[in-house]
């Protein structure tokens, strides 16, 4: 077979093989680690506590054994329909990038990420709150802290979170879009350029950094993410994030990849270091969680 034959083949399997390894998996357990290497050690071992309770969730299908596997346990029990159906539009919230923030409809009786991660967070902070709910709390949390640092379950153009936006990842195509490109294929290469992984990406930083980074509220960090599903992911695949809608597949290049590694590197590593404030807020001395009421 001829080389380039082959580059397309490999190419082409990728697309259907990456996205199982990608965002879906890699994306929320590099969140989760980053959070659990930045936690204090008795805000450490609270969580392991409770995911030594795992059979609770009587999920055995989607364990918790791990701040891996807890980290996409909210992914994993999509496909047991009814019994977890009414969380299936916490996972995002559909700002329109083409209007001012406005975080308030989007958020309608609490149903969608930034609401749940403070309700989540309120949820494992109550010590009376029975065990099993705590911990489904912790893993709800654990998600949707790696959900609201993807750009793409932020911000929208009546396109759901851009999963209608045709696309194209160099030659990868196919099945592709905006959505799934930020989802799985940029959040995979963007964490594994070097250095690499969780511990790559704290590489460096310094006390001060992680705090400044960690700082703010759920709606800033909203906000934020909202801002750079507009002026990154939708405006480096359309040009004008706000202009005609394309009926043709535009294409993310090589070079749009490389001048949005850092940015995503950037959204992935304040995932995780804010995650880890709200675990050590919710379960510390305090038992501190956005939105509470005294």
């Amino acid at each position: 077979m001829p080389i380039r034959s082959l580059m397309l083949f490999v190419v082409a399997l990728m697309a259907w093989t990456s996205p199982a390894a990608a965002y879906w998996e890699y994306g929320h357990e590099t969140v989760a680690r980053i959070a659990l290497d930045h936690v204090r050690p008795d805000t450490r071992a609270k969580i392991f506590g409770l995911l030594r309770q795992g059979r609770l969730l009587e999920t055995p299908d989607c364990p918790v054994a791990t701040i891996e596997q807890t980290s996409v346990w909210a992914d994993c029990i999509k496909p047991l329909g009814d019994r977890f159906a009414y969380a299936y539009s916490w996972h995002y919230q559909n700002v329109d990038i083409c209007k001012p923030f406005d975080l308030k409809s989007a958020c309608k009786d609490g149903n969608c990420v930034s609401a749940q991660v403070e309700r989540q967070a309120r949820l494992l902070s109550d010590v009376k709150v029975p065990q099993r709910e705590r911990l489904m709390a912790l893993a709800f949390l654990v998600h949707f802290m790696g959900d609201l640092a993807q750009p793409m379950h932020a911000g929208d153009r009546g396109d759901k979170g851009g999963n209608e936006v045709k696309a194209n990842y160099g030659l990868v195509s196919g099945r592709t879009n905006l959505h799934s490109i930020w989802d799985g294929y940029l959040a995979e290469r963007a964490i594994s350029t070097p250095p690499s992984g969780a511990n790559g990406l704290v590489a460096n930083l310094t006390t001060e950094d992680r705090a400044r980074i960690a700082a703010g509220t759920v709606t800033d960090w909203s906000r934020e993410s909202w801002e750079a599903s507009r002026s990154q992911a939708y405006t480096s695949l359309l040009g004008d994030p706000c202009g005609e809608k394309s009926v043709a597949r535009p294409t993310l290049t090589e070079a749009d990849v490389q001048s949005l590694i850092p940015e995503v590197r950037r959204e992935i590593l304040a995932g995780g270091l804010r995650l880890a404030r709200l675990l050590d807020d919710a379960l510390g001395p305090e038992a501190k969680a956005p939105g509470q009421r005294r």
